[in-house]
């Protein structure tokens, strides 16, 4: 027969309706002696379906003593009963009333004492018992602590020959135990062992069952479980590890911390993960191990274990012969990505898989450029208008920093320029649409900063920057007028670049479009906005072809960009002032006698003419046009 899950649903048997409507006086049940006759025996099994019918009665004095009489008839009876009575007795554990858990407490303690096939019903019996040791109540939980030592010195004492070398030659706690002084015993640790097979099923189920209360009992017998377990886990390395990772990702924090205790001695479970484990297990269960430690650094990353993560992966990394981290995210990238990315339609902010999926996009490094057909649908669909706002501003964060070294990471392999039109039309052009609102105002930084280190970490050609700035520089210019200082920055940075890599091939009516949103930045409360936008209309001159009929094009435009430039030259700001007459010498060349013409009529209006006669200086010292 299959073994059970251990902790059934805390509703699945209460009679609530009849229990509250019905007004049943509390009566008491009396225990069964042992000098019992052995009729009893034949009887026993018929008297389990009406014990177990009142095991949820409404009264808690009925209560306990419904589970003090299976007790007994259990323990003269048929122990063919037991199955049929633990699924009840484990939703018991979970009874408002301390009495009635403290009940379940005592019965199945004298069950694993006394009860005549105890040694078939111990992986049955034995998680009943250790869930209390972690009960909220502390005579509870000491008095399951004291039945369950004795549990294990009479099963020392049973089996004391097939001990003998154990006990000749104990043995020293672990390193790094998280409670070296309270070690249990040999014989506890031993039942634990020889039951582990048996009980890891259960516990694997109701770690992911739908009750929040059902998943935290479940944790904690885990934890309690593997404390006993020490060296001996290593054989169910895979199924625990698996198990772990799941009650580390659940939403609950109370499951979570049911499993910190493995996690207290260096803050690490370096005892349960350790690799002074023998190679070949190491290969076998390599791709849970990391799927763990990414788990452990993205739900603990706050608290500084970041560092001892990342010393676990090289030790992992070197227990496989595998060149460190980097390496071993390259082995399972793949399927790494592929778990993640399984539930990324239902992410939020809060979800445990964008926390471990954005570890791997900060960690992995060049792996990343290996699995960009799984990578890149994942941040297109997170990252469209209609998905959560903070976990878009989450991952282009961290998107921004993988672009900023693009070459060691998505474009280690040269093939992320297959993947710009997504990035450009499907990712950033819908989040850099306006929309009202900070969190809003805070996407359209993130993804202007993104298009940023894109275009700037040197893995694109003029030619592919070309195809980028046909697609973005209307959103671009728009968000030269944003609130945010540091958008306007680094939005006319972009423009200067899409310039500069423009060339001769620059549109003209397109081009002309671009001067005046540079020339509003001349007057923007930031200092440095107002010189990154200098440098842009250098640029921009520079793309003004200088040919006649070209020329003849923008002469209205460049006129009144003179005049606008010439206000400028004599700004407060002095900085500001040999700006502007850098970009007016740049400019000079295209129509000098118009220059020098506009220079002369406002000459006289400075408060200085010193930079004016600096610029005519500087025109009259030009050659003449041929």
């Amino acid at each position: 027969m299959a073994t059970p899950s251990f902790i059934p649903n805390p509703g699945d048997h209460e009679d609530l309706d009849l229990s509250l409507h019905e007004h049943h006086e509390p009566v008491e049940v009396t225990g069964f002696l042992p000098c019992l006759t052995d009729h009893f025996h034949m009887q026993s099994e018929s008297l389990i379906g009406p014990l177990m019918q009142s095991i949820s009665h409404q009264h808690w004095k009925v209560r306990v003593a419904v589970i003090e009489a299976t007790g007994s008839v259990i323990q003269f009876g048929s122990g063919k009963s037991v199955d049929d009575v633990l699924p009840h007795f484990a939703q018991r554990l979970f009874d408002d009333v301390p009495q009635v858990r403290q009940a379940v407490t005592c019965v199945v303690g004298g069950w694993l004492l006394d009860l005549r096939d105890r040694y078939s019903f111990f992986h049955k019996l034995i998680p009943l018992l250790l869930s209390n040791l972690e009960d909220d109540i502390p005579e509870i939980a000491l008095a399951a602590a004291s039945l369950w030592e004795k549990v294990g010195l009479q099963w020392q004492r049973e089996n004391e020959d097939d001990l003998k070398d154990k006990l000749d030659f104990a043995s020293p706690p672990p390193a790094h135990h998280p409670s070296p002084d309270n070690r249990p015993g040999l014989g506890c640790r031993e039942l634990v062992f020889r039951n582990l097979s048996k009980i890891l099923p259960a516990i694997c189920h109701d770690v992911t069952d739908w009750v929040a209360g059902t998943r935290v009992k479940a944790a904690q017998l885990l934890a309690v479980l593997l404390l006993h377990a020490e060296d001996h886990v290593t054989q169910h390395l895979e199924v625990v590890l698996r198990t772990l990772h799941r009650a580390c990702a659940d939403d609950d924090r109370a499951v979570v911390r049911s499993v910190s205790c493995l996690f207290r001695s260096r803050k690490l479970w370096l005892r349960v993960v350790d690799f002074a484990l023998c190679r070949e297990d190491c290969r076998r269960c390599s791709l849970q191990l990391l799927e763990v430690l990414v788990t452990i650094e993205a739900l603990w990353g706050a608290t500084g274990l970041g560092d001892k993560v990342r010393e676990t992966m090289d030790a992992l990394a070197t227990a496989q012969d595998i060149n460190g981290r980097q390496d071993l995210y390259r082995e399972h990238a793949g399927p790494l990505v592929e778990w993640l990315a399984a539930s990324h339609h239902d992410w939020t902010v809060h979800s445990a898989e964008l926390l471990q999926f954005v570890v791997v996009i900060n960690h992995a490094g060049p792996a990343l450029g290996e699995v960009l057909p799984h990578l890149v649908p994942v941040l297109r669909s997170c990252l469209q208008p209609a998905r959560d706002p903070q976990m878009r501003l989450q991952l282009f964060s961290s998107l921004s920093r993988v672009l900023l070294s693009a070459k060691q990471t998505v474009d280690s392999q040269g093939h992320f320029h297959h993947y710009l039109d997504t990035v450009t039309k499907d990712i950033l052009v819908p989040n850099l649409q306006w929309h009202a609102g900070k969190t809003a105002a805070a996407i359209r930084t993130a993804a202007v900063s993104c298009l940023w280190a894109l275009i700037s970490s040197e893995v694109l050609s003029d030619e592919q920057i070309r195809k980028v700035q046909e697609t973005l520089m209307p959103q671009i210019l728009t968000s030269l007028e944003e609130d945010s200082q540091m958008t306007r920055l680094i939005s006319c940075q972009i423009i200067n670049t899409f310039l500069k890599t423009s060339g001769g091939v620059a549109d003209a009516d397109k081009l002309i479009k671009v001067y005046p949103e540079l020339l509003k930045r001349l007057d923007d409360v930031s200092h440095e906005v107002r010189l990154a936008a200098t440098s842009a209309l250098v640029t921009w001159l520079a793309c003004v072809r200088s040919d006649d009929d070209v020329k003849s094009c923008y002469q209205s435009h460049i006129q009144f960009l003179y005049r606008e430039l010439l206000v400028y030259l004599d700004d407060p700001d002095s900085t500001v002032q040999d700006a502007v007459l850098e970009v007016l010498k740049a400019g000079s060349v295209l129509f000098p006698e118009l220059l020098a013409r506009e220079t002369e009529a406002v000459i006289h209006k400075h408060r200085s003419p010193a930079l004016c006669q600096q610029l005519l200086q500087h025109l009259q010292a030009q050659p003449p046009a041929q």
